[in-house]
């Protein structure tokens, strides 16, 4: 009689615990798998201690480790952010080591307390489109904004919470090539991506339509627009979407059968080589005021050459330009990408950016362009050496995903993502409460601007936009040191904004 009573009453302990589960709000994991969720936390719970001893360290996972991910999971939440008892990286052996040189005294307008306020803007050093006069140039509010994440991809829930965190956050999020959804339009400012298929701007034939690009725009609050030429985990190959994550309303928002594998194109269609490419730039530039530019991984370099040595030649002329670039590096993430594209296709971040801005700092355009960068630049070590190469802004996607509560099970391609973000089963995407998510993607992004902030304070300048490459190192261990401006042989002002945009920060206290 007594064992019933007590299985009686562990049965109505469970029973409540799984009711108080799939109610709550604040984890996805518990919503959807009620009761042995709580064996995750568990586990995370006591997963330093059998880390010690039997599995990986702290700095072993990839693509983000677990420092990394505590790092943005704590930011997100609002948590404690700082580590204990130093840094457990094998600093002694490490080679590329990213070291940030701090200075003893500040420079001029540099702050010398504590920021007053966590939300402190920072808006970009650039006016994204004033150098070619678009009608409708701005500056973004935010130098960090969220990357092209299509909904299909993406859960309606997640794409949901990413637009109201832009919204809280005051930054920019990109639709990602899948169309503008009824989930981007909770009321965060946007970039429109026009990728290869030209969802959301195409005609029955699949080929793009600019009266249907002007119409879309005009109905939802777009500041830019980017065509996607390549993405850095997939260059070269075109977006896919699998089958099992093409519902019926995906199908209506792409225009594309359901329930078939939507591949995009390798290439675009309506131009085939920079001349035409930037003719299709004007062409939409002065059909929607709206500053346009281009998004691409980095392989053959003879492309860039190509479109630096057209802008050059109209420089000053108000002739044809991209408004913007943003490099994307081949360690950047997708939902479905072949291994070997994965691993092998286009340049790493760093060289390939380096590459790019060389040659619009040769041709003495760099103020003339806003330069954007994505590839785990969500980490704010990297994305400082982002700015020191010459970065206006960065673009978080993965680290975003994991503010919304990703726990990198690296099932995006399956549609069984455990935690609602990248899937299209209702049950799955039911755990992730999109109020609840926004306000910890808004969190991390406040984060990481107050991260940026203080790292330019240590280096004593205002903004991430002054630093510069000779204020960071790559160490090789113990034995040796150079300059940023040294590896990747940067010219003295390469990196650096010009005198009067940097005349103009400074003035407007940075």
């Amino acid at each position: 009689m007594r064992w019933t009573r007590l299985a009686a009453g562990a049965a109505a302990a469970l029973g409540a615990v799984a009711a108080y589960d799939v109610t709550q709000t604040r984890h996805a994991i518990l919503r959807n798998f009620p009761v042995a969720g709580h064996l995750r936390f568990v586990l995370e719970k006591v997963g330093p201690e059998l880390r010690q001893y039997i599995v990986t360290s702290n700095d072993e996972e990839r693509p983000f480790s677990r420092d990394q991910r505590r790092w943005v999971y704590a930011s997100s939440k609002g948590e404690n952010q700082y580590f204990g008892f130093g840094t457990d990286n094998d600093v002694e052996n490490a080679e590329g080591w990213t070291v940030i040189k701090h200075r003893t005294f500040a420079g001029p307008g540099a702050a010398t307390a504590r920021h007053a306020e966590e939300g402190e803007p920072l808006p970009m050093a650039k006016v994204l489109g004033a150098a070619r006069g678009r009608r409708l140039a701005h500056r973004p509010a935010s130098v960090v904004n969220i990357s092209g994440m299509s909904f299909g991809s993406l859960s309606a829930n997640a794409v949901t919470a990413l637009n109201e965190g832009a919204k809280r956050a005051g930054c920019l999020q990109n639709t990602g090539e899948g169309a503008l959804s009824p989930y981007h339009r909770q009321g965060g400012d946007l970039v429109f991506q026009i990728g290869t298929a030209y969802f959301g701007c195409r005609d029955e034939a699949g080929r793009f339509d600019l009266a249907r690009l002007r119409d879309l725009v005009a109905s939802a609050p777009v500041r830019a627009i980017e065509i996607k030429l390549s993405q850095g985990a997939k260059p070269g190959l075109g977006g896919m979407l699998p089958a099992a994550k093409v519902t019926p309303e995906i199908a209506e928002i792409r225009g594309i059968p359901v329930g078939v594998d939507c591949a995009s194109p390798s290439r675009h269609t309506a131009f085939g080589d920079v001349d035409s490419m930037l003719d299709f730039v004007e062409l939409v530039a002065a059909e929607t005021g709206l500053p346009v530019g281009i998004k691409s991984a980095v392989g053959d370099l003879t492309f860039w050459d190509d479109l630096v040595s057209r802008m050059e030649g109209l420089r000053g002329s108000g002739g044809r330009g991209v408004d913007f670039v943003n490099v994307d590096g081949g360690e950047g993430g997708t939902g479905a990408a072949p291994l070997v594209f994965s691993d092998s296709v286009a340049y790493p971040f760093r060289l390939g950016f380096s590459q790019v801005y060389r040659r619009f700092a040769q041709a003495g355009l760099t103020d003339d362009v806003v330069f954007i960068g994505g590839g785990k630049l969500g980490l704010t070590e990297n994305a400082v050496v982002g700015f020191a190469l010459g970065l206006d802004g960065v673009q978080v996607g993965r680290e975003a995903m994991l503010a919304l509560g990703c726990i990198q099970a690296q099932r995006c391609h399956t549609d069984e993502c455990p935690t609602g973000v990248a899937t299209q089963s209702a049950w799955l995407q039911r755990g992730l409460e999109p109020q609840t998510k926004a306000a910890r993607v808004a969190a991390y992004v406040v984060a990481l601007r107050r991260d940026l902030l203080k790292v330019s304070e240590a280096i004593g300048v205002t903004h991430p936009a002054l630093i510069g490459p000779d204020d960071i190192d790559l160490a090789e261990g113990v034995r040796s040191s150079a300059s940023l401006r040294e590896v990747y042989g940067y010219e003295p002002g390469w990196g650096e904004l010009g005198p009067a945009l940097r005349e103009e920060l400074l003035s407007t206290g940075g």
